[in-house]
């Protein structure tokens, strides 16, 4: 009974700055690359916060506001995303983890709600499925080089919408994942534009109709004289580690 109560006073008490995950982030990440040779090293405040998130249960969850329940979603999905990378570490990529039959995103490696899920099930059963909010897609990062930039700083409720506005900013800003070529009125974005536009579509009509408010200034002018195509870039799934640009 003591234990009960004990847990379930923690989880009400759950730190809403996920300030453990905020110290490992801060010590790790540069760059949007991550030092996991450091973090495997030193990664008790990792595996400490993952111990904290798993002990809410769904029921104090649910009495979150939304930006608060987007937040810890996220954050968790980054968080056992680097363990997972850590557990199997040195490796190229994210996806030498697993087999044919048992991808990185299928592996029951996600502990919520007293139950232990997926990183599909995360993204897809649970964010996308509940929450109209695209600017996910600029913050869920999977450990690739192509994606998002992994952000230095860990997502809270109170400064969720600034926080994904600059996700997009910076993710639409680097050349190297998104890019307009206004003489061939073309747009060369992610393939993340591709395999969701359909979140994208839903809130704002067409993929480059929501996207074109985060590109830098001289793009947007671009992207507004006229009709652009679409051409998706082919996505580097190297494991953005640090390591290899040191």
């Amino acid at each position: 009974m003591a234990f009960a109560l004990l847990a379930s006073a923690s989880a009400a008490d759950f730190d809403q700055s996920h300030r453990l995950f905020d110290k490992v982030l801060k010590a790790h990440v540069k760059n949007g690359l991550v030092d996991y040779t450091a973090l495997k090293a030193g990664r008790a405040d990792l595996d400490t916060y993952l111990d904290q998130v798993a002990a809410v249960p769904e029921s104090e969850f649910a009495r979150w506001n939304q930006s608060q329940q987007i937040a810890f979603l996220i954050n968790l999905y980054n968080a056992a995303t680097l363990r997972l990378i850590i557990d199997h570490y040195p490796v190229k990529s994210i996806k030498d983890i697993g087999g044919v039959f048992s991808s990185p995103w299928k592996q029951k490696v996600v502990r919520l709600w007293g139950a232990t899920t997926t990183l599909d099930d995360l993204e897809h059963g649970i964010l996308r499925k509940r929450y109209a909010e695209p600017r996910i897609h600029f913050a869920l990062v999977c450990a690739a080089l192509s994606c998002p930039p992994l952000r230095e700083e860990a997502y809270t409720g109170a400064a969720l919408d600034s926080q994904l506005d600059d996700q997009g900013r910076r993710f639409l800003g680097d050349p190297q994942k998104n890019r307009i070529d206004a003489p061939n009125h073309v747009a060369y974005l992610s393939s993340i534009f591709h395999w969701y536009g359909g979140d994208f579509e839903k809130k704002s009509g067409s993929v480059l109709a929501f996207i074109q408010i985060y590109f830098p200034k001289d793009a947007q002018a671009e992207l507004a004289r006229g009709d652009f195509k679409i051409q998706y870039l082919d996505y580097n799934w190297s494991l953005n580690d640090s390591s290899a640009y040191k």
